[in-house]
């Protein structure tokens, strides 16, 4: 079943930005963190690794996706071209993290779906800090 997170029809847990470490505590319980890039937030994904804090982060290429699926990332966030590699890379390795891909309407979600990819993420599906 491909994850679609963030469509109106939809129902879905959000992402919730966070910046730092502070930031953890104002978020809801078994929440799924959003930290962004991955390159910026190493420091902050081995907090979460550590503490068993489910994340999700944007990668820039293979060997960022790696590293975030070994510091157990539940979802690993890549632009549709690269997430066509990632999710045959993630299938022979056995990823656990999910790859997604952004997208802003469903035609985008389609081109996921057809290429394989876990799932597709909505930008509302992020809540900002306020």
């Amino acid at each position: 079943m491909m994850i679609i997170i963030g469509h109106p029809d939809v129902p879905f847990d959000p992402f919730y930005y966070v910046e730092e470490i502070d930031d953890i505590p104002r978020t809801p319980p078994n929440c799924t963190l959003w930290l962004g890039p991955f390159k910026e937030t190493k420091t902050l994904a081995k907090h979460c690794d550590e503490n068993r804090l489910p994340y999700a982060v944007m990668v820039a290429n293979i060997k960022e996706a790696l590293l975030a699926n070994a510091l157990h990332a539940h979802y690993i966030l890549s632009d549709l071209k690269l997430a066509e590699t990632l999710q045959k890379i993630a299938d022979t390795y056995l990823f656990d993290a999910k790859i997604l891909v952004p997208v802003n309407d469903e035609n985008e979600m389609e081109q996921a779906a057809k290429l394989g990819i876990d799932g597709a993420i909505f930008q509302n599906a992020i809540t900002l800090p306020e």
